[in-house]
């Protein structure tokens, strides 16, 4: 059990993570129109899982409810949105989930966007709760190291609503071709894994965790970057540099218990794009130092931990296909550069990813995601077929399907495979 849980808490900190590749907008802009008074819109969903893999349990009956008001002058504009989720499944399999998980997901409420935009002279200025997205892959997070997820329901759910929005300070300014980013954080969010007994939570049944520790809200514990782009003979290029508090925990090996815990790391990458016509390349890469990782042999450790220095990379292409459809097949990969084969992976561990979407009928389209790791036995499966049945209104059935090795990024949930259904209203 005790090298089962390193292992897989060393795959969990891997940003290899994938969800369902969406062809959506991340970011929810203000209306560039001056002075057009207040403006709302609104999200219902509902969504129902049930787990067929043994034991056969229903795992999700949430309904959410999303709404957005925003507004404002040449100016100032703002922007104030929330989200409530009940989710009913805690009623229907009632003694199936610990006390501390139906604490954590029956109800919620969450503060979504909110801010104001401004400008002070040419610097355009954002303060408040908001998406910072940096990162350019299709259904990866790789460069996307600024935002915050809520992983309760692993990386199935799309980014949009994945994402958790920072408290942050953000300019930017442009001359010529070059875009510059400044971002502050004074309070960061981190990721929500849920509580031990969860359906998607990243360590094995039984394990005994602590409560999370997260750091203080003082100035420094902040989180600062910067981020220049440019387009340079049709490539659209970026580079980066951020400093913080990792997002993602680390678990501290206490006796024999874990402490889910956030160190201070550094980051460096870089994101490229560039449109050929019959297809679109990206790349991503960025140089992690800093981060922690569990050990097979924690005496030879001081904490049981061990620091190692990573550079995550993908490159994918998008390619126009079938009716009214496309092929998106990315290639991604870690390698560790002060490696110690006490964390349980290879040097290299890499994998690859294809999805394939096409229109069947007239408001139906199907869609398959398919992700392995190469060096080892570790994939997810997930087909699905979408109804757009009116113009605000789609629905969904699908598979999420998981397999190989049980410490792996996706064989860990080899247990808790679903079908599911979603219908989302948009108004």
């Amino acid at each position: 059990m005790t090298h089962t849980v390193r292992r897989t808490a060393a795959a969990c900190s891997m940003m290899l993570c994938v969800a369902a590749a969406q062809a959506a907008d991340d970011v929810l802009e203000l209306d560039e129109a001056a002075d057009e008074g207040i403006r709302t819109t609104g999200v219902l969903q509902f969504d129902v899982a049930r787990t067929y893999a043994r034991p056969a349990h229903w795992s999700m009956a949430r309904a959410r409810a999303e709404l957005t008001a925003q507004g404002g002058s040449e100016g100032l504009k703002w922007k104030v949105s929330g989200r409530a989720d009940a989710d009913a499944v805690f009623g229907i399999d009632s003694g199936f989930y610990p006390d501390a998980v139906r604490r954590d997901q029956q109800y919620q409420f969450d503060l979504r966007e909110t801010y104001v935009d401004f400008s002070a002279g040419d610097v355009d200025i954002r303060l408040g709760r908001q998406h910072i997205v940096w990162g350019e892959m299709v259904g990866l997070f790789f460069a996307d190291v600024v935002s915050a997820r809520d992983l309760r329901t692993f990386f199935l759910p799309e980014f949009e609503q994945l994402r958790i929005p920072q408290w942050a300070a953000r300019a930017e300014y442009y001359f010529g071709e070059t875009h510059a980013e400044l971002v502050w954080i004074p309070v960061p969010s981190y990721d929500r894994i849920g509580k031990p007994g969860a359906e998607f939570y990243p360590l094995p049944q039984g394990t005994r965790v602590r409560g999370e520790v997260k750091p203080d809200n003082t100035p420094a514990n902040s989180n600062w970057g910067v981020r220049l782009s440019r387009m340079v003979g049709g490539w659209d290029l970026s580079g980066f540099y951020y400093r913080s508090l990792d997002v993602a925990q680390t678990f501290y090996p206490i006796g024999n218990e874990f402490q889910p815990r956030h160190d201070r790391i550094t980051q460096v990458g870089g994101t490229m794009a560039k449109d050929f016509g019959e297809f679109v390349l990206k790349g991503e890469a960025v140089h992690t130092r800093g981060r922690k990782f569990n050990t097979f042999d924690p005496f030879a450790y001081q904490d049981g931990l061990v620091a190692q220095s990573t550079v995550d990379y993908a490159f994918g292409v998008d390619i126009p296909a079938f009716k009214d459809g496309r092929v998106n097949l990315q290639y991604f990969g870690r390698r560790t550069f002060d490696y110690d084969p006490a964390i349980g992976l290879d040097r290299v561990e890499d994998g690859a990813s294809i999805l394939l979407n096409t229109k069947l009928t007239r408001g139906w389209e199907a869609e398959m995601l398919y992700v392995s790791m190469l060096k080892r036995t570790d994939f997810m499966f997930r087909p699905r077929v979408i109804w757009s049945a009116a113009k605000d209104l789609r629905v969904a059935f699908g598979v999420d399907a998981f397999g190989g090795d049980t410490a792996g990024v996706f064989g860990r949930y080899s247990g808790r495979d679903r079908v599911y259904t979603e219908a989302r209203w948009s108004f």
